[in-house]
């Protein structure tokens, strides 16, 4: 059988090691990935609640938010609903999130049931107000 690791494995080394002792108990499996602690007893302890927090993590899934919460304001939860007046507003977490500063432009990209949102950059805003300067001269013509 395979050694118990001394410190508690995250990251790619917990899922590789996870993935490798995928034909162990999900008890073995944690322990064998450092989540466990020796009681006064010297019993061991298994922390499942610990190694699926380290699992969730390594894949992504963080769930403690980083920021402390304030208790104003709505926590961000990735989804949105269109308003009865057909907008759909993305909301200031997401701005802040993403760095973005007001006149920022975006170049819409309509697909089967979802909206891409590409950010231009100075050079393709700089295009577009020659292409829209050069289009008005036109109408003045």
């Amino acid at each position: 059988m395979t050694e118990t690791a001394t410190a508690p494995l995250t990251g790619k080394a917990l899922l590789s090691k996870v993935k490798e002792l995928s034909t162990l108990p999900r008890r073995e499996r944690a322990k064998q990935c450092g989540y466990y602690t020796i009681t006064k007893n010297s019993q061991v302890r298994v922390n499942l609640t610990d190694f699926y927090d380290a699992l969730l993590s390594a894949r992504g899934i963080p769930l403690s938010p980083e920021a402390p919460k304030d208790g104003r304001g709505r926590e961000p939860t990735y989804r949105v609903s269109v308003h009865q007046n057909g907008q759909i507003v993305i909301g200031a977490t997401y701005t802040k999130a993403m760095n973005l500063k007001p006149g920022d432009e975006f170049e819409i990209r309509l697909g089967y049931k979802h909206i891409h949102l590409i950010q231009l950059s100075e050079n393709e805003k700089q295009l577009i107000q020659s292409d829209d300067d050069a289009d008005e001269s036109e109408a003045e013509e």
